[in-house]
C-alpha cells in the first residue's frame, strides 16, 4: 500500500529478536514499519479515530512486554496483527465503549491527481466498496488481510486463530467471492442496456448495490449467457484493492507510545495494559476471544454449572452482535446520515450488520442451569381412626424460624489511578485513568487550568480510560507543567513546551 514503509520477512525475525533482547531503539523501528498498516486496520475494525489510536497504542506496549513468549521470531509480523485485532475485539464488546464514532482523516495520496484522475480514482473506489458490500464480513475481513496488508495463508491463521489449511481455504474462497461481487458490481454499472434482467434488478440510482441484489446479480450471471460471457473478463483483486483509501495515523501517537515504554515511573501501567492481553498459549500466542469463548460453553456445558462464566458468555455474544458490521461499506455514517461515495479511511468502511460469525457464541447458546428437579410429595397413607391420646405435659418444640438469607454485599470500591502525558510542541495530550480492585466511577476535581474532556464517567475493574488535556491558548514561558485532579483521590501531571515569551 502507498505510505507503507517496505519490510521483508527476513527483517520479522531481526526485529523480534532486537525487542527480545532490550535493544533501546527496536520499539521505535517496530512503531515505524508496522503502525501506519496496523493503524489502518485497527481502524477498519473499530471506526472510530481515538478507539483505534488506544487499540494500537495499548497493543504495542503489549507487545512489548510478552515478547520473550513468543517461541518463532520470523512469526513476529502475524503475532503482533492477532495481539491488535485481540484488543479491537475486546473494546468492541466493552459496554461503555462510546456510541459516537470520529472517524480518522484519509491518508492523502492523490494530491497531484488531476481531476479526471481523481474522478476515475473515486469511481474505481466505488466500484470496489460495492463489491466488498456483497461479501460476508469473515471473507471481507481475509481479503483485506491478504490483498492489502500482504500477509500470507499461513499468517492470516495465526491472526484468526485458525489451522493454516482453513486458512488457505478461506484465501480461496474469499477471493472468489470477492471476484463475483466484482463482476456483478461491474455488470451492474455497464451492462444494463445489454441484459433486461440487470436493468430490472438493480436501481440506477442506488449505488453502491445492497448486499442483496449484488447477492441476485451473482446468482443470475451464472445462468445467463449474455452476463456470463462479461464475466469471462478478470481483473486483478491484488490491484483493485490497494486504491482503497488508507486511515492516517495521529501524529501524537508514536511519541505516546514510546514515552510510556520507555518510562520507569510507569511499569504497573505496563503491566495492566499486559494483562488484559492475556492469555497465551504455549507457544507464545494470544488466545482469540472467539477461542476464549468456545471454551466457556464447553466448560459450561460440561459441567453443568454457568454462574461464573456467564460474565465471559455474555461478553462474547456482545461481541458477536458488533463483528458483523466491520468491514462493511454501504451503511451510513455514524449519525445515519448516508454516504454516498464512500470515501471511508481504514480501507472498508462500516455498514449494515452481517450475521455473528460462527466462531462467536449467539445468545441463545448461552447454557441456561437447568431448574431444580423436585420429588412429588407422596399420597398419604390411609390410617384406621384411633382415639385421640390423652395430653402429656410436654409442650411441642416450636419449629425453628426461616433461615434469612444474608444480604449481598455491595461491590468493593475500586481504586483510581492516572497517569500523566506530555505534550510536547502539541497541545493536546491524553491522561490514562485505570481501576484496580472494582468499578470506579471518576469525575474531574480540578482541572490544573488546562481543559480537560471527558469531565466525568466510568472506568471498568481492570480497565483503562482516556480523557484530552488541552493546554490553554496564547504564548508560556517555555517548559510547562500542570497536575489535574480527579475524583476519587487521583491525580496526574501533564507537562507541554512552547515558545518563550520574547523569544
Amino acid at each position: 500500500m502507498a505510505g507503507w514503509p517496505s519490510l521483508g520477512r527476513v527483517e520479522d525475525r531481526r526485529l523480534a529478536q532486537a525487542l527480545r533482547d532490550g535493544d533501546p531503539s527496536s520499539l521505535a523501528e517496530i512503531y515505524d514499519f508496522y503502525a501506519p498498516r496496523l493503524f489502518d486496520y485497527s481502524h477498519a475494525l473499530l471506526r472510530d479515530q481515538d478507539l483505534a489510536a488506544d487499540a494500537l497504542h495499548d497493543s504495542l506496549i503489549a507487545t512489548q512486554q510478552h515478547i520473550g513468549k513468543l517461541r518463532e521470531p520470523e512469526r513476529f509480523r502475524s503475532w503482533i496483527y492477532a495481539i491488535v485485532r485481540n484488543e479491537c475485539l475486546r473494546q468492541l464488546g466493552d459496554p461503555d465503549r462510546p456510541q459516537q464514532r470520529h472517524e480518522a482523516p484519509e491518508q492523502n495520496e492523490d494530491a497531484f491527481l488531476d481531476a479526471e484522475e481523481r474522478q476515475r480514482l473515486d469511481e474505481t473506489r466505488q466500484l470496489v466498496h460495492s463489491a466488498l458490500a456483497g461479501m460476508a464480513a469473515r471473507h471481507r475481513e481475509a481479503v483485506d488481510l491478504s490483498a492489502r496488508h500482504d500477509l500470507s495463508a499461513e499468517e492470516l491463521a495465526g491472526v484468526l486463530g485458525i489451522s493454516s489449511q482453513q486458512a488457505t481455504e478461506l484465501v480461496a474462497q474469499s477471493r472468489d467471492d470477492l471476484d463475483n461481487s466484482l463482476a456483478a458490481a461491474i455488470i451492474a454499472r455497464s451492462g444494463r442496456g445489454d441484459c433486461p434482467s440487470v436493468a430490472a434488478l438493480v436501481d440506477e440510482d442506488e449505488w453502491p448495490l445492497p448486499p442483496e441484489v449484488c447477492r441476485k446479480l451473482i446468482r443470475h450471471i451464472e445462468s445467463c449467457p449474455v452476463c456470463r460471457d462479461r464475466r469471462k473478463r478478470k481483473v486483478s483483486t491484488n490491484r483493485l484493492m490497494q486504491v482503497l483509501p488508507v486511515a492516517a495515523i495521529p501524529s501524537d501517537l508514536r511519541m505516546a507510545v514510546l514515552s510510556l515504554a520507555e518510562a520507569p515511573d510507569h511499569h504497573e501501567h505496563r503491566v495492566r495494559i499486559a494483562q488484559r492481553a492475556e492469555p497465551f498459549d504455549v507457544w507464545g500466542w494470544p488466545t482469540s476471544l472467539e477461542r476464549r469463548a468456545q471454551a466457556s460453553r464447553k466448560e459450561s456445558r460440561g459441567d453443568g454449572t454457568t454462574s461464573h462464566l456467564l460474565p465471559v458468555i455474555a461478553v462474547a455474544a456482545c461481541v458477536a452482535l458488533v463483528i458483523g458490521a466491520i468491514f462493511l461499506l454501504t451503511g451510513g455514517g455514524p449519525d445515519g446520515s448516508k454516504n454516498a461515495n464512500n470515501k471511508v479511511p481504514g480501507g472498508i468502511a462500516a455498514g449494515p450488520s452481517d450475521s455473528p460469525s460462527d466462531d462467536f457464541p449467539s445468545p441463545s447458546d448461552s447454557v441456561e442451569p437447568s431448574p431444580t428437579e423436585t420429588t412429588p410429595s407422596p399420597s398419604p397413607t390411609p390410617t384406621k381412626h384411633t382415639p385421640t391420646p390423652t395430653p402429656t405435659t410436654h409442650r411441642p418444640v416450636p419449629p425453628p424460624p426461616p433461615t434469612r438469607k444474608p444480604s449481598p454485599k455491595p461491590p468493593a470500591p475500586g481504586t483510581l489511578s492516572a497517569d500523566g502525558c506530555d505534550m510536547n510542541l502539541q497541545d493536546t495530550c491524553r491522561i490514562t485513568l485505570s481501576a484496580s480492585g472494582g468499578t470506579v466511577k471518576w469525575s474531574l476535581a480540578d482541572s490544573g487550568g488546562l481543559t480537560i474532556t471527558p469531565s466525568n464517567g466510568t472506568v471498568p475493574k481492570g480497565g483503562t480510560k482516556k480523557v484530552t488535556a488541552t493546554r490553554p491558548s496564547g504564548l508560556c514561558p517555555g517548559n510547562t507543567s500542570a497536575t489535574v485532579s480527579f475524583s476519587p483521590s487521583a491525580s496526574a501531571t501533564v507537562q507541554w513546551t512552547c515558545p518563550i515569551i520574547g523569544g
